[in-house]
């Protein structure tokens, strides 16, 4: 999987948690989202049908579960978002091995997925990714380049189209995600992987490709 770095400050005061509890102090500590931030909003695509397999690979009542470390990453891209009259919301985030060999199996393509036999395999099954995008403060969705898991061309990082809305929208998302700690997937717009992911993930499994820096504006 290549990941891209982006360098990307925001002006203003110190970001404050937005959540109604502190994430436990041991980052690699399992919380639920839903527990820490309830401003965030919970969109588990893989518990409906509105993804890639066209049914739900998460049993009924699948919890956001991510590291504490991540947790706190994500409050302060949600109190970010915040400012500008948005919420964040979250696609998915821990996503079982299994799963992940299902995904596989309905597109074996690893432009897109993770091959669960090779490397770390998703990152998502280590509690440092999650899927997000963004929502007014009403909870309703904001143009983007494409809906989740479209594994066509409109899914990329770096919008190309000429909608200035969708660009405004994913330029957000990204400066809120970058500047609290995640690094963007080249060719899933709304894959953010937390940039400390080595620190979760087992040295053995550790095997990801080298990070291709490259400018947000791009």
């Amino acid at each position: 999987m290549v990941r891209i770095v982006f360098a990307v400050l925001l002006l203003g005061a110190p970001l404050a948690f937005a959540g109604t509890a502190a994430p436990p102090p041991n980052d690699l500590t399992w919380v639920n989202l839903r527990d820490l931030a309830p401003t965030i909003r919970i969109d588990l695509r893989y518990a409906t049908s509105k993804n890639i397999a066209h049914s739900p690979l998460y049993p009924s009542g699948m919890q956001p579960m991510v590291r504490a470390g991540v947790a706190r990453c994500l409050i302060a891209a949600e109190t970010t978002l915040r400012r500008y009259n948005c919420r964040l919301k979250i696609w998915d985030a821990y996503r079982p091995r299994g799963t992940q060999a299902r995904l596989w199996k309905v597109a074996p393509n690893n432009d897109y997925l993770a091959d669960p036999e090779n490397g770390s395999g998703s990152l998502h099954s280590w509690g440092v990714a999650v899927d997000a995008t963004i929502v007014d403060d009403w909870g309703q969705p904001l143009a983007m380049p494409s809906d989740f898991d479209d594994f066509t061309p409109a899914s990329m990082f770096h919008y190309t189209g000429a909608n200035s809305s969708v660009r405004s929208h994913l330029y957000l998302l990204q400066r809120a995600m970058m500047n609290a700690g995640f690094d963007g997937q080249r060719r899933e717009w709304w894959h953010f992987s937390a940039n400390d992911w080595k620190r979760y993930v087992p040295e053995r499994f550790a095997k990801l490709s080298a990070a291709v820096v490259l400018p947000i504006n791009e």
